[in-house]
Formats: C-alpha cells, structure tokens, sequence
C-alpha cells in the first residue's frame, strides 16, 4: 500500500513538473501565433497532419470523439477555475469595502471629536483687563515650568509637529532623508535606467526593455519568459538569465505579456495586483528607486479607476496646497466642521475667544 501511494505521489509530482514546463512552452508558442489560440489550433492541428497518423490511423468519427473529450474534460476544469477566482475576488473587493468603510468612519469620528471637543480648546474671556492678566498668569508659569524642566527644549522639539512626506523631486539644496539615501532617482517615466534593461511604470503596470547586447537580431524561439504571480525570470535559451527573481509585487500573469522588437529588444508588460503603489524595483535585490520622488502627474490619471483617481488627485492637491502654505483638503475640512460648530451656537460670543 504504501509503495502505491509513493508511486502515485510520485507521478503526481511528475505530472505537475511537466504541466509547468508544457505551460511555459504552450505560452511561448500562443504568443508568437498570429491569430493568438485560433493560430495555436491551427499550428497544432496542421502538426498532426503532417507528423502523425492522427487522421488516418483510426476511424473518422474515433478522431472527433477524442477532440471533444479532451474539450469537455478541460472545459469543466477551466470553468470551475474561473468561477472560484470569481467568488475569491468578490470576497476580497468585499473585504476591502468594509475595511475602507471602517476605517473612513473611525477617522470621521476621531476627526469631529478631535476638532469640536478636544482639539479646540475655546475658553470666554469677559473684559479687556482680564484678559491680559491671564495671558500674564500664563507666561509666569510658563517660565516657572522651563525653570524646574532642563528637558524643555527637548520636549518643545519631541511636540513639535511632524514634517510632511514630500512627493516630487527634491528643491534646490534640500538633501534626502537618511532612509531614502543611496537610493536611485526615478527616470522620467517613475523607474530606473540600468545597466543590463530600463523599465518605467504607472501605478496600473509596469514596462521593462531588455536590449540584446549580441550584435545581431534573435527570434521569439530563442526568447525563454516565465511569468508568476511573485516571479519573472527572462534568459535567452543556452544563456545566463537576465533578469530572475522574486518581483516586487505581485502582477496578473493573465493580463503580462512579452513581445520581441525588431529582433533588439525584448519588451516586457506587467500589470499589477495593487493599482495603488509605485514599485521601487522590478526584482528584489536589483537597484531602488526613491519612490517618494515620483512624478504622479505622469500616471494616466483617465486609466484609473473612481476611487484610486480620487486618493492620487487628493495627494496631488494636498502637495500644491502645502507648497503654497494653504491648507490640506483634511485641513479645510476641520475649519468647516469648527464653523458648524459656531453657526449652531449662535448664543456664545466667539468675538473674545482664542483658539489654540
């Protein structure tokens, strides 16, 4: 019994081995047919005429039989396939609902209570005269307070409001964060020009140009592309590969695709999983880019989806407004919630307060 099962489990392994590497050959071969799968059936069918008996070698009506088998067999597998990817991605967009749901109504929740009840402090000052000797009483304790603290400064700094994340290039003499040192400028297409391929992104996808350094044109056969979901490997058959490793992301290996230019350059195209963030590398290991000096301008803004165009024109808005020393949409937000307030108690004298 237990040689049975080793033996199956081995066949198994087998089985699944040659399934990837048929996968690979099936891939290469559907890319480089003309009319794509109606090519791929043609070539293959062509390939039994001429090679096999296939035709011939048994009845007519035997041949038809195991065509529509093999169709009907695969055709139950595919289905299934795509009806539970359907049911996964329904519970994920699903689950991503609820989490932005969530976390949108806590950050409303905290940003009223913050802003109407904790974050304003509103206090009525009733004259002139009184007026003045609070802020004195509060100067002769702030001063009491450095005395006795030796740590005031530090503390004053510790509290001092966090510097904005910038995105877009760096101002004249303005130098990069310690993190993001030794790390590339992106090129003017958000990626990086290297030595051995040059690639560029949007936040939909990615484009990656290999040249062939051989000094003569090749041909799609001896171009080897394998795409994962978490993996790329690109090699030129009998070669080292170019470019092999763990991506950066994951992408849609059903969408990714590679064509060969001219003979000189292997293109390839990879559409990411997450439409909300900039890669700051193809593979791990290779060269980075500072991702914080992106240009989101050159992303097709037009491409993107409602939501994900709503956040990136929000950072955008944010960044100019911050540049010009006007308030963030966030900010103009609490100054409209504080005005409520205000117009709903139109028996308190704001005239004399003071708003910290």
């Amino acid at each position: 019994m237990r040689k049975l099962v080793a033996s199956t489990v081995t066949e198994f392994a087998h089985f699944v081995d040659m399934s990837d590497q048929l996968d690979a050959l099936f891939l290469n071969i559907a890319q480089n047919c003309p009319d794509g799968i109606r090519g791929m059936l043609d070539a293959f069918f062509g390939f039994l005429s001429r090679r096999t008996d296939f035709y011939y070698g048994a009845a007519i009506t035997d041949a038809k039989q195991l065509v529509l088998e093999q169709f009907e067999k695969h055709k139950t597998a595919a289905l299934n396939r795509h009806k539970r990817e359907k049911e996964e991605m329904k519970a994920k967009e699903e689950r991503e609902k609820r989490r932005r749901a969530e976390r949108a109504e806590e950050a409303l929740r905290k940003s009223a209570d913050n802003d109407i009840h904790s974050g304003v402090v509103i206090e009525e000052v009733k004259d002139d005269e009184e007026a003045e000797e609070m802020m004195k009483s509060e100067g002769e304790e702030k001063e009491e307070s450095a005395k006795l603290s030796p740590k005031g400064d530090e503390e004053s700094k510790e509290s001092a409001p966090i510097k904005p994340v910038k995105v877009g290039p760096l101002a004249e003499g303005e130098e990069e964060d310690e993190e993001d040192k030794g790390k590339l400028k992106p090129n003017d297409g958000n990626g990086a020009d290297l030595d051995r391929y040059r690639w560029t992104q949007t936040l939909q996808d990615l484009e990656v140009r290999i040249p062939i350094r051989l000094g003569r044109r090749i041909k799609s056969r001896d171009v080897v592309v394998e795409f994962k979901r978490r993996h790329l490997k690109v090699e030129l058959r009998g070669q080292e590969p170019i470019l092999q490793g763990e991506l950066y992301n994951e992408i849609k290996t059903e969408e990714s695709s590679w064509t060969l230019d001219d003979g000189l350059e292997i293109v390839l195209s990879l559409e990411k999983v997450d439409k909300m963030s900039w890669w700051s590398c193809v593979v791990k290991g290779e060269p980075e880019i500072n991702t914080r000096r992106v240009q989101p301008e050159n992303s097709k803004l037009g491409d993107l989806d409602g939501e994900t165009r709503g956040m990136v024109e929000k950072m955008m808005y944010d960044q100019r407004q911050k540049q010009l020393g006007k308030p963030t949409s966030d900010e103009q937000k609490k100054q409209e919630l504080l005005k409520k307030f205000m117009d709903a108690h139109p028996e308190m004298d704001f005239s004399k307060c003071r708003f910290d």
